[in-house]
């Protein structure tokens, strides 16, 4: 297959300089249903985009729209929309024939599926236009009947299967057979630019301070996530009352993105406990950073294990002790009693605990956990390695197309 003159052994030669190699002649697409503003598959869709383009490459993105679109044009990557965010079955197989068509049109050379709806078309495009397919697998996905397991098992089809933690590359293994030497472990990755402790303004953080109707002094405890139950606002409020302070603050960061029945079982939570001073919902919050830096605490209390938990990496990044559930992705990014703290999910008098010993550090303690999960982030989790690491995979497969 010729692509803009180049045939892919002559592309995969250019690829064997390690990870600053140039990516010309290389077009990947990735797929996922929609481009809204926020979420973690849309961001990543975009830092990959940003990576390819940087070293010379060509990123196309297919979604049905939505507002982070612009964010692509931002770093250079080109959008296409197509009703691939529908799960019926009619609309599904149509876009076979439109993906296959832009896979000849662009001169694509990898696609890389990201959700399962358009997964499932593009699976069978890739194989209509003899390119190679691949994944990111991003949560466990609910699997109740055999029927639904099937569904989810396109994202583990792909030539290769990036899972974003060792939690979900044994969950693909286990539970869809994904064989070993497919799945490549990359975890997600922070941009240490936008959470670095020495860019937060204080200005910033007291404009957020102000927002919040926090008071000068008081120690304040945070649980970003939208509102939704297994995230553990229920029994983060049980563990506040249970620890019985009256000298602190306590933020739940998170919009109920409709769940208005939930939020207001929280806000009745918060009142039988007569916490109405102590606990705030304030909703979806545009500065994070902000946000954990006026934190002295952050806390991570899913019920359900977390596929890998952005939260607490940037967390972090910004020298924050976290306290989480010790299950899911926190196993791998929170070093225990170095960088914070796991207790057994679901226990509320363990995370009381666990607050009240993270409150009461001493300052040389802080500076010290400071300094220790400052550099977990930087050397571990950055966004820069992740972006390496899936542009190395790209590599990997083009070699693999090429016989090399």
């Amino acid at each position: 297959m010729m692509i803009d003159g180049a045939d892919h052994s002559t592309i995969a030669s250019r690829l064997e300089q390690g990870p600053e190699a140039r990516l010309d002649s290389v077009t990947i697409l990735q797929i996922l249903p929609a481009m809204g503003a926020g979420g973690g598959v849309e961001r990543g869709t975009v830092e990959i985009a940003e990576a390819i383009v940087a070293r010379g490459g060509r990123a196309l993105v297919v979604s049905n729209g939505g507002g982070a679109v612009h964010e692509l044009k931002r770093v250079g990557a080109e959008h296409i929309q197509l009703p691939v965010h529908s799960k019926n079955p009619l609309v599904m197989y149509a876009n076979i024939q439109r993906l296959a068509d832009l896979i000849k049109a662009e001169g694509v050379d990898i696609i890389h599926a990201r959700s399962r709806a358009p997964a499932w078309s593009a699976y069978f495009a890739a194989n209509r236009a003899g390119i190679p397919f691949m994944t990111t697998f991003h949560g466990t996905y609910s699997a109740g009947n055999a029927l639904k397991r099937r569904y989810n098992s396109v994202m583990a089809r792909g030539e290769r299967v990036i899972a974003i933690s060792r939690f979900i590359g044994g969950h693909l293994h286990k539970n869809y057979g994904a064989p070993a030497h497919k799945i490549r472990i990359i975890h997600r990755g922070v941009n240490l630019d936008r959470f670095d402790p020495a860019k937060v303004s204080v200005e910033r953080v007291t404009v957020l301070a102000s927002a919040w109707r926090l008071e000068d002094g008081l120690p304040v405890v945070t649980l970003p996530g939208r509102l939704t139950r297994w995230k553990g606002q229920t029994m983060f409020i049980e563990a506040i009352a249970k620890l019985g302070r009256r000298d602190i603050r306590c933020l739940l960061v998170g919009g109920d993105q409709g769940r208005e029945e939930y939020r207001r079982e929280l806000e009745n939570l918060v009142n039988h406990h007569g916490l109405g001073e102590i606990v705030r919902i304030v909703d979806h919050c545009d500065d994070m950073a902000a946000a954990y830096m006026l934190s002295d605490v952050v806390v991570s209390a899913s019920t359900e294990p977390e596929a890998f938990g952005r939260i607490l990496i940037e967390a972090q990044a910004l020298g924050r002790p976290v306290v989480a559930s010790n299950h899911g992705g926190a196993q791998e990014t929170v070093i225990e009693g170095e960088t914070g703290w796991l207790f057994p999910p679901g226990d509320v008098d363990a995370l009381a605990a666990l607050l009240d010993q993270v409150l009461n550090l001493s300052r040389e303690d802080r500076a010290a956990l400071a300094e220790k999960a400052i550099a977990n982030a930087r050397e571990n989790f950055s966004k820069q390695t992740m972006c390496d690491k899936t542009l190395d995979v790209y590599r990997e497969i083009l070699h693999q197309k090429a016989g090399g």
